[in-house]
């Protein structure tokens, strides 16, 4: 497996095309040849999520650095890295720690759940250098995007001191945010030995700023610099070979003798770091290891999720063309038959949301909300496969060429809420999950932990190992034998042991011995059971139980059929389903997810 960095230097474009492999694979020319849910990648790979390490807060972004230690780095949302060793141990102290080096408090703001420490990035030279780049929102600038160089000590190689971290820091940019959402925040170094940065269009929703196609912006883009200067007080050089390096020089004004393709390559204001635009949050991108293609996880907006892909023979420019379209979609999209021009270059695959379109009919299977990059496969009989984890439902998808088209599959439905993902140093990809809600969130370090996972061959799972749980067979209601309560992924006993000293209240023992609810039509309890649906549910399902966040309360779109059922319900409270759809058992009493199942049952059905 090759390793996932290149040792090239700036302008090494040409050498990048000799080492690497053609992928063979080539940008749809139209909407027909995007790729959508229903696909079979070639072989029907099969994987599986080992779990390598948990215990960490809101992970936001997997990294290794290079140098042959083995060693995975986990970035938090709060503002730090741990370090997780080859043997999986997690190192207790940080490797990197932002939270104590100001004075007044942390240097990250962590305000909202899109904000945080983003990423992180090890030069393609770090086992020489010890230089490592980190994306976050900063604090003391009030939410805008850092990025900054900080560089190891020799000496002590799994650990930064805030006085090192304060003294090694150096700023290569500081990029405005408008709103506190949609800051993209990948960085990560291309084949071409620069560094490329995600950055959404400035946030709010539907791009009120117009940054998606305005070249004078950072926000909407996919940028690309180079990091080696001659001068360490020079924060970054431009790639001369980036698409708009010289879009905006000044020179002398001719009115004739100048074809219309000179006269397009003049862009008075276009920013010279950008690489490609038109992109609304890529939060996630990646490189294949083996070809040097980009693939770019493109948050979506209301109905469809997007995923990019960019042939490493491209030399930039590329328009994705948001907020004209949402893939291949028109936006706003007001019904099943928009008509619309297709602005820029089209997506290799997009997978659509519960909701497809404005009125639609929930749909069964097959969606999700938020597209999470995690990376690219090259083993397991897959080539060349961008995996992305979707943040609400849990699914895995891949997307692949077959030798004549792009194609999307669904490879794993999962209990996990996707963050991010990364390489290892074999270039397994991995990934991580969040316990994090988007309208009730915690804080940076108030939410239930998340784990770090290696996505592998289905057989060659390690005895022992502990797996993601996904979705099997839909759990139906058993007619023979004893009432049994069970979990909702697969249909094994649930064990009531999560929360300490829970009370076995009348009412909880009636629902364990037949599955019928005491709490009924109780209006003292159902008024409990609204506080306390509220408190956990509503952020997801909304007040009413209209929520698309997974499955929805007042109109039967289930995903398992015994969540029909007052039992089926209580299960997937207590023990979870897929995606986002938590364990609840360990922070709600069996007898107060009762009363939430009574309030349930009061909301007005469609």
């Amino acid at each position: 497996m090759l390793n996932r960095y290149w040792i090239l230097t700036g302008g090494a474009l040409a050498l990048a095309s000799l080492l690497w492999a053609q992928s063979g694979a080539r940008v749809p020319q139209t909407v027909d040849e995007v790729a959508r849910p229903g696909g079979v990648l070639p072989g029907n790979p099969k994987i599986a999520l080992v779990k390598v390490a948990d215990g960490f807060m809101d992970p936001t972004n997997v990294a290794n650095a290079g140098d042959g230690s083995g060693r995975i780095f986990v970035v938090e949302r709060v503002g730090r890295i741990r370090v997780v060793h080859k043997d999986g141990r997690v190192q207790k102290e940080p490797f990197l720690d932002l939270t104590n080096i100001n004075p007044l408090g942390s240097d990250v703001q962590t305000g909202f759940v899109e904000q945080g420490l983003y990423s992180v990035a090890f030069h393609p030279k770090f086992k020489d250098n010890g230089y490592f780049f980190v994306h976050y929102a900063s604090l003391p600038f009030n939410g805008d995007g850092v990025i900054v160089r900080f560089q190891v000590d020799k000496n002590s190689p799994n650990f930064l001191t805030p006085e090192r971290t304060k003294q090694t820091a150096k700023v290569l940019m500081r990029m405005p945010r408008p709103y506190y959402n949609h800051n993209g925040g990948q960085i990560e170094f291309g084949p071409d030995g620069y560094l490329y940065i995600g950055s959404g269009d400035g946030g709010w929703e539907g791009d009120p700023l117009e940054a998606g196609q305005d070249l004078s912006t950072w926000l909407g883009k996919m940028l690309r610099i180079d990091v080696n200067v001659d001068d360490d007080r020079e924060a970054y050089k431009i790639p001369p070979s980036n698409p708009y390096a010289y879009a905006a020089k000044e020179q002398l004004m001719s009115l004739f003798g100048i074809s219309e393709l000179d006269f397009s390559k003049i862009k008075t204001r276009a920013r010279r770091e950008i690489w490609a635009y038109g992109l609304r949050n890529p939060y996630e991108f990646s490189f294949d290891l083996k070809t040097g293609d980009l693939w770019i996880a493109d948050v979506g907006q209301n109905h469809w999720e997007e995923i990019d892909f960019q042939p490493a023979s491209s030399k930039g420019g590329e328009n994705y063309g948001w907020a004209k379209v949402n893939g291949t979609k028109c936006f706003p999209m007001t019904g099943p038959n928009d008509k619309c021009p297709i602005v820029g270059t089209l997506p290799a695959s997009e997978y659509p949301h519960e909701i497809p379109y404005p009125g639609a009919q929930p749909l069964k299977d097959g969606h999700g909300c938020s597209v999470e990059g995690l990376g690219v496969a090259n083993y397991g009989g897959m080539k060349g496969v961008y995996l992305v984890g979707d943040w609400c439902s849990g699914r895995v998808f891949g997307t692949g060429w077959n030798g004549s088209k792009f194609v999307l599959q669904e490879l794993a439905h999962t209990n996990l809420q996707f963050t991010a993902g990364g390489y290892d140093e074999n270039g397994y990809v991995m990934a991580v999950n969040c316990n994090c809600f988007y309208t009730a969130d915690k804080g940076a370090t108030g939410n239930p932990p998340g784990a770090l996972w290696r996505i592998v061959p289905a057989n060659e799972v390690p005895a022992g190992a502990e797996t993601a749980r996904t979705a099997g067979a839909p759990v139906e209601t058993s007619s023979t034998g004893p009432f049994q309560l069970r979990n909702a992924l697969d249909n094994k006993p649930i064990d009531f042991t999560k929360m300490a000293n829970d009370r076995v209240t009348p009412a909880v023992a009636q629902m364990r011995k037949d599955g019928t609810n005491a709490y009924n039509g109780n209006r003292g309890a159902i008024s409990a059971g609204k506080a306390l649906y509220d408190k956990w549910c509503a952020s997801c399902h909304l007040g009413d139980g209209t929520g698309r966040m997974g499955s929805n309360i007042v109109d039967a779109q289930v995903t398992y059929p015994r969540v029909s059922t007052d039992a089926g319900v209580y299960e997937v409270i207590y023990a979870g389903a897929t995606g986002a759809m938590q364990a609840f058992g360990d922070r709600i009493a069996q007898d107060d997810i009762l009363k939430i199942v009574a309030y349930v049952n009061s909301i007005k059905k469609k």
